[in-house]
């Protein structure tokens, strides 16, 4: 009953905050970042309120003034809202199906988000090189799921290094790894939400100018080790094991 619940504050509230705040589309980016950024709060509240989750965000000496590329674990929608709280202007790289969606659409557009097709092609990966590049001459941070889609928690790692290494090639800043054990609580898919623990970390900057690889190796090795400790941390503030992820 109670993720019933949450998903109704969940949807309603991105209807009552889209339509709400329809005139910051008209208004300088900043004020429509920020309707997500409080529409981000909001369902860190829900969460807290109705399904007995808590969000919390760590690692905010670690996020550098200025342009950097944020490398994520993706485990649940929840992380596309968090960033917003997190980080000061991100730029998500996002499926551009999502551009369809009411409000969720008009907003990624006036907050110039970077839509990709998943499919994937030459054409497409210039394309978001470009933009990327332009965002990070606008002083902002541009944010990659380098696993591509949601995977649950406890999962293998199924990173793709094309995407993220041709970013870190293109835009030439520090990288920002930012683990989480989001999936714990709310699963991929479904809608039943979990209580327990969420945390977001962001983690020290891995410097611009390293081997592509180098950074790959590094990327994924530093991720998947804070996740996983997170995971086994919100694991135990359930009073779970990894023996019980599939239940």
């Amino acid at each position: 009953m109670r993720s019933f619940l949450f998903v109704i504050w969940l949807y309603g509230g991105m209807a009552v905050v889209g339509i709400t705040c329809l005139p910051t589309l008209l208004l300088p980016r900043k004020f429509a970042i920020g309707a997500i950024r409080f529409y981000a709060q909001y369902i860190r509240v829900g969460l807290r309120l109705l399904c007995g989750i808590k969000v919390e965000l760590r690692g905010h000496q670690h996020i550098p003034q200025g342009p950097v590329l944020i490398a994520g674990k993706h485990q649940a929608m929840l992380d596309v809202f968090i960033p917003f709280i997190l980080f000061s202007d991100p730029a998500i790289i996002l499926k551009r199906e999502l551009l369809w969606y009411p409000a969720l659409g008009w907003y990624a557009l006036k907050t110039k988000m970077i839509p990709i097709d998943r499919a994937g092609t030459s054409k497409t990966l210039k394309k978001m090189l470009r933009e990327a590049k332009a965002r990070t001459e606008q002083g902002r941070q541009v944010l990659i799921y380098p696993e591509g889609t949601r995977q649950p928690a406890g999962a293998a790692p199924d990173y793709k290094s094309a995407g993220v290494t041709a970013l870190y090639n293109q835009l030439e800043v520090p990288v920002v790894p930012l683990a989480t054990n989001s999936g714990l609580c709310w699963k991929p898919r479904g809608m039943v939400r979990k209580p327990g623990l969420v945390v977001y970390q962001a983690l020290p900057p891995i410097p611009a100018g390293l081997n592509r690889k180098e950074m790959f190796v590094r990327l994924q090795s530093e991720l998947e080790t804070a996740s996983d400790a997170l995971l086994d941390e919100g694991l135990a503030a359930q009073g779970r094991t990894r023996a019980d992820l599939n239940t």
